[in-house]
């Protein structure tokens, strides 16, 4: 987000080239008479040496593993990175760190005792505490009161809850069973001027933010694989380069441009959504530290997807966590196309997918794929432990529950 000119201000002269310069030493050296060429004004210098800084930032952050999208102009901030893990977009002066790590399949602490379940669903229930109907209000389908809303950052993973899911009850054995349905679960803060940001412009900002992240996580066409159109049209179009990239990897995904880094998307001919969506996280607003007339919004989502086999009954759960950031900033002092958002970062953490890269689409495994899939290297983890920020490793895992 470019500050505009001051009126008052008048372009520094060119600094000499080095050339000129190494010349006009030369000749004081050894008394032969020149003209002098004008030194670099401390200005000129430093602007030489930012765009120098700037254009080794870029050529550093292109040799990351794991970046996404392509190179930005310096002017811009830069793009996503983080888990299938998706990527994240950084910095205000265009550096770019786009990683994508994917935290797959069930995990090496369930998947042992719940590979049956493919085989005899109804056996295996019948092995869990209490059975079928004992345990918590989880385990027997029946209404569980829904958890406050999240204030601020956990102090920990959410405890365990019995059940196994099924097409009727995909949440049974979820912590997500608790949590609140689709876009209501985004409830925004009060808008209040923050850092020389008119109140207006941060509820503005809030709006289209809470708009980007259902546009992009929550609408059923997108869902099953459409093209995100009301999420991209909500991005700044100033953000050229960005949202060419996005472009792009909606309509030619690659392994170093996955569209699912920022949108989620399953293949409709291998896996039916079932139930609604259950979401939980936090929204906030802070000042930029490093320059006035602007804030930073931050939102950190965790969506849960209940998906079944097409044609079959075998049911599990895709964990999606989004940690998005966006600017508002003084529309007095900086350039921005009013409605729009100015995206500054986002990352992406999903869990239960098979680490498959470059098709555009989240491919999560079933219990029945563990007994003939290899299995994953990697940390483990738990994807609904949302007490430690978003993973920025550009890494495949095991996921240690769905």
């Amino acid at each position: 987000m470019a500050e505009k000119p001051s009126e008052e201000s008048r372009p520094e002269p060119a600094a000499p080239s080095d050339d000129v310069w190494e010349r006009f030493l030369r000749e004081s050296a050894t008394g032969v008479p020149s003209a002098a060429p004008k030194e670099p004004s401390a200005r000129a210098r430093m602007v030489t040496e930012r765009l120098r800084a700037m254009d080794e930032a870029q050529a550093a952050a292109a040799g990351r593993k794991g970046r996404r999208f392509g190179k930005r102009k310096p002017a811009a901030p830069a793009v996503p990175e983080g888990w299938r893990t998706g990527p994240a977009r950084q910095e205000m002066d265009g550096r770019a760190s786009r990683r994508r790590t994917v935290w797959s399949v069930v995990g090496v602490l369930t998947a042992a005792a719940l590979a049956v379940v493919a085989v005899n669903p109804s056996a295996a229930l019948s092995w869990l505490p209490g059975g079928l109907g004992g345990g918590t209000p989880e385990a027997s389908g029946a209404e569980a009161s829904p958890l406050a809303p999240e204030t601020g950052r956990p102090t920990g993973a959410p405890g365990e809850a019995e059940g196994v899911p099924t097409r009727e009850r995909p949440f049974m054995g979820s912590p997500a069973a608790r949590w609140e349905t689709g876009a209501d679960a985004i409830r925004l803060p009060p808008a209040k001027a923050v850092n020389g940001v008119p109140a207006a412009r941060i509820d503005e900002a809030l709006r289209g933010t809470k708009e980007f992240l259902a546009a992009a996580n929550l609408d059923p066409a997108v869902l099953k694989g459409a093209e995100p159109v009301k999420a991209l049209a909500l991005v700044d179009p100033l953000e050229t380069d960005y949202l060419a990239d996005l472009r792009a990897a909606v309509r030619r995904p690659t392994k170093d441009n996955d569209p699912v880094s920022a949108f989620t998307r399953f293949d409709p001919d291998e896996v039916d959504l079932v139930g609604d969506v259950r979401v939980r996280g936090r929204m906030t607003v802070a000042p930029d530290r490093e320059a006035e007339g602007r804030a930073v919004i931050t939102a950190d989502y965790t969506f849960v997807y209940g998906v079944a086999r097409v044609g079959g009954d075998e049911t599990t759960r895709v964990i999606v966590r989004r940690e998005l950031q966006v600017d508002a900033a003084d529309p007095a002092r900086y350039q921005g196309t009013e409605g729009r958002l100015w995206i500054r970062d986002l990352a992406s953490e999903i869990g239960n997918d098979d680490c498959r890269e470059g098709d555009g689409l989240i491919n999560p495994s079933f219990f029945s794929d563990l007994r003939t899939e290899s299995p994953q290297d990697g940390e483990t983890r738990d994807p609904y432990d949302r007490s430690t920020a978003v993973s920025r490793e550009g890494e495949c895992g095991v996921v240690s529950r769905t």
